[in-house]
């Protein structure tokens, strides 16, 4: 195979050449990835040597009452997984939390972070540097924005250990999940740090954003947004509809998502909250990589007045509703059927996400709780 073949371009002849030329070098027959249903143009700026598209059984969960600052109302929501028994799972978290009046969901930050690293003369270098990133943050911002025309710049904070001096670059992005504008600007704000203090980049990601790793800075402060949601469950309608009490909940969860995180070590203490992000996230063109950081979050269950209160907090949801893999026909589809395609759509979106994973949080503790896990995962065919 040819490095020429591999860098053509991206029409459905290009798509097909190249497919048949991996077909012959590795003897495998390619039929199913070569029914791409959409123009491979599409996706040109998606994927490199494309040879096709790869389909993910997509289905839905809801009515979900959700009751944020921007999604208000009750949706259907896209997952895609080859999970047997998650949608049905999450499904029936939704129609509990429906019928108990709707998720509240909000977010609370938001903000796409960079974490540059330089390498600097000594500690008094680092300080000094810093000191002066402080005094001209206007100037700095001034660079970061110059490379874009949605993004803003919301702070620069510096952390110095030896000769190194890393950088986390907070912003806003607008609608778009924006990592690729986050280090676009980061990497202009860098040069100019450079320039002023003779600070030497060393490489525009120093594992300090954090990106796609979970880690102890973002489980705390956060990247992309923060959301909340929650949700009180009369007594009776837990019982009825999930066979179990709130003080099994709140056992289970305590047991499991306290206890048993803390016992190992975990970055989040939760069920499976990766499980609906990476559903939706997959189902809407979002990076399936963010699960590692969305991952982390916290699920909590207490008894207040009898009834059932319980909640999540994720700490990275980071969703776009423009740009990236929204661009594409079946994942901009999946997002319409929340019409949260588009300007203007992203918080609410990341709203909506909030009460899946609420939903899905919810019905796993109680299957287990009530001893239903297994039985659930045999009928249905995991």
């Amino acid at each position: 195979m040819t490095q020429g073949l591999k860098n053509r371009g991206r029409t459905r002849a290009d798509m097909d050449e190249r497919r048949q030329a991996v077909e012959a070098f590795s003897g495998a027959k390619l039929t199913t990835i070569a029914s791409c249903p959409y123009d491979p143009q599409l996706a040109e700026k998606n994927i490199e040597n494309m040879i096709g598209t790869i389909s993910i059984p997509v289905g839905f969960v809801g009515p979900l009452m959700v009751k944020g600052d921007s999604a208000d109302g009750e949706f259907l929501v896209p997952l895609a997984t080859t999970e047997g028994a998650l949608l049905a799972s999450v499904n029936r978290g939704c129609s509990v939390i429906t019928a108990a009046g709707g998720a509240a969901s909000v977010v609370v930050k938001d903000g796409m972070t960079r974490g540059p690293v330089f390498r600097v003369r000594d500690a008094r270098h680092a300080i000094q540097a810093a000191n002066w990133m402080e005094e001209n943050f206007d100037r700095i911002k001034a660079a970061a924005e110059a490379t874009t025309s949605h993004g803003k710049l919301l702070s620069a904070n510096p952390f110095v250990v030896g000769r190194s001096l890393f950088v986390r670059f907070t912003y806003s992005t607008g609608d778009a999940m924006g990592m690729n504008m986050a280090t676009i600007a980061s990497e202009a704000a860098a040069r100019l740090i450079e320039q002023e203090t003779g600070a030497v980049l060393v490489s525009v990601s120093g594992n300090f954003c954090v990106d796609k790793k979970p880690s102890a800075l973002t489980y705390i402060s956060g990247r992309g947004k923060i959301v909340l949601a929650d949700i009180t469950i009369p007594r009776s309608l837990l019982e009825k509809r999930m066979h179990t009490t709130p003080e099994a909940v709140v056992e289970t969860c305590f047991r499991k998502c306290n206890v048993g995180s803390s016992l190992s070590a975990s970055l989040g203490s939760n069920a499976h909250i990766a499980n609906m992000l990476a559903a939706v996230y997959i189902a809407t063109g979002q990076d399936p990589a963010q699960v590692a950081e969305g991952s982390m979050g916290t699920t909590t269950a207490e008894i207040v007045d009898g009834d059932l209160y319980f909640s999540v907090r994720l700490p990275a949801v980071e969703v776009g509703t423009v740009g990236g893999g929204t661009r594409l026909p079946a994942q901009a589809e999946a997002l319409s059927m929340m019409d949260c395609l588009g300007k203007g759509k992203a918080r609410k979106f990341a709203e909506i996400v909030g009460a899946v994973v609420l939903a899905g949080e919810l019905s796993t503790i109680c299957a287990q709780d009530a001893g239903h896990l297994g039985a659930a995962h045999s009928r249905l065919g995991r």
